[in-house]
């Protein structure tokens, strides 16, 4: 089996299955995928910024390249970062060093570890893929149309990762922020951290993810070239699952060889894109907030996605001319970072406090009615019935009605009060570029900085973070002369 997807759109759905046969003939064995790893111990060291799927598969990438990847992560080890994310979604305490967005694995390891990506790039897709099985994801992502690990299952296969890494001289180092650049003849040669460390390589590999906002305030400060860039955001809307199992399936009770159903929404509004993202059927809405005091939503499904609740993220393009009232003289890159911000801690004010998020029901969202209860929620530090609306800017929230009243009329039953819009979802891109050469990788006017994956705006998602952070690597190893990876 190559492929293996549902086909709902009639009244009997179906599974399309994609299949190699022999006939009257052997099976032709699979290649067989290998990591060509070796010790590089006493190799020419690599400085990775991040340990997510970028800065994971960048230092892999390295070490079969033959240099030594020094990965710095400020957060903490995937297994230590458990008992922050727990406390957070059940008491609202946020650690804004170790939480949802930040720590080993990177946002993606408690936010569900969807593997779905749009690039064409197959043998690349493939290689991140068994890589992942390797290290222990189970193999049907290799067949699926929407692969998809789970967040009780991903925290270990990232930290099987991070054992090949340190097996074959790797470094990786928890609670190391990263606080300033270090220059040698104009070329960036490493970096400072908090902890006052001073860690030099041949390059730096920058893989901080889209929430590092200290990150890019440190680039400004150093003088790195930076570009303002347009992002989604919005809310997420969650349903009970068996209400969308009936919209999706046409059928009063989802037949047990169906998985819980999805869906995917897109229209326009005026000017302005509106879609889901991040659909998590039988899933959980978490608190991704990286601050005490702003209120971030997202959601994330176990493997099995037997959760009684289905949620996604209804997100509104926002244009550099929805930030532009934020722009300061000499840092206008960054007047997207403060616009997400703004709404995050208006957010926090609506909601009270503690992580609690400001809610509404759908239909009464849609209509601007207030909500005098709200249903039951998956999202566990709480929900506060507010006028959602006003947590936004009048443009996104009008927006954001539109097109749930659209997504209404594509999806009979879908606009109704048993949903409940939870606030804010604004952690969909990085709210802001860091240019780079399209040949290189490398930035594009700061010799020996590579901006890589999300944070850079290079990327979306796991597996196009990963292989962005392999591109990097890979451009890496060609400016050093350590290009063993070729292929």
């Amino acid at each position: 089996m190559l492929r293996r997807s549902i086909d709902a759109r009639s009244r009997h759905p179906v599974y399309v299955l994609r299949v190699r046969v022999w006939i009257d003939e052997a099976p032709t064995p699979e290649a067989v995928f290998a990591l060509r790893l070796s010790d590089v111990g006493n190799a020419r060291p690599v400085v990775i910024v991040g340990a997510g799927p970028a800065g994971l598969f960048a230092a892999l990438k390295l070490i079969e390249g033959g240099m030594r990847p020094i990965v710095l992560e400020r957060g903490k080890d995937v297994r230590s970062r458990r008992i922050d994310v727990a406390r957070l979604s059940r008491s609202g305490v946020v650690d804004g060093e170790s939480n949802y967005c930040f720590g080993e694995g990177g946002a993606g390891t408690f936010s569900d570890g969807k593997l779905y990506t749009r690039s064409t790039k197959r043998g690349e897709v493939g290689r991140i893929l068994n890589i992942l099985v390797r290290h222990g994801a189970d193999q049907d992502i290799l067949i699926d149309a929407h692969p998809h690990i789970g967040t009780n299952r991903l925290p270990g296969v990232v930290q099987a990762l991070r054992e090949t890494i340190v097996a074959h001289g790797g470094i990786v180092r928890f609670g190391s922020r990263v606080s300033g650049l270090l220059r040698s003849n104009g070329a960036v040669v490493g970096v400072t951290t908090a902890q006052s460390d001073r860690i030099e390589g041949a390059a730096v590999l920058l893989a901080t993810g889209h929430s590092a906002r200290d990150i890019y305030e440190m680039l400004h400060r150093e003088g790195v070239e930076l570009e303002a860039k347009p992002f989604a955001l919005g809310v997420r809307v969650e349903h009970p699952q068996s209400l969308v199992d009936a919209i999706q399936y046409r059928c009063a009770t989802r037949p047990t060889a169906l998985p819980p159903a999805s869906y995917s929404l897109l229209t326009r509004v005026a000017d302005r894109g509106v879609y889901s993202f991040c659909m998590c059927p039988g899933g959980i809405i978490c608190p991704a907030t990286t601050a005490q005091e702003e209120v971030v939503v997202n959601g994330w499904s176990p493997s099995r996605r037997d959760s009684r609740w289905a949620n996604s993220g209804i997100v509104v393009e926002a244009g550099l001319g929805d930030m532009s009232s934020f722009a300061v003289r000499g840092s206008e890159a960054l007047a997207g970072v403060a616009f997400q911000a703004s709404i995050e801690r208006a957010a926090a004010q609506a909601g009270g406090g503690m992580a609690v998020a400001p809610a509404q029901r759908l239909a009464d969202f849609v209509e601007g009615r207030a909500s005098t209860d709200l249903p039951d929620c998956s999202y566990s530090p709480g929900l506060r019935a507010t006028d959602l609306a006003a947590v936004f800017p009048s443009p996104i929230a009008n927006a954001l009605r539109e097109g749930l009243r659209t997504f209404g009329d594509k999806m009979r039953g879908y606009l109704t009060n048993q949903a409940v819009v939870v606030g804010v979802e604004t952690r969909t891109s990085a709210p802001l570029r860091i240019p780079r050469d399209r040949e290189t990788c490398m930035h594009s006017s700061t010799p020996g900085l590579y901006p890589c994956g999300e944070g850079a705006g290079a990327a979306g998602g796991i597996v196009s973070a990963a292989m962005d952070g392999e591109r990097c690597a890979q451009a890496i190893l060609r400016a050093n002369g350590s290009d063993r990876a070729s292929s």
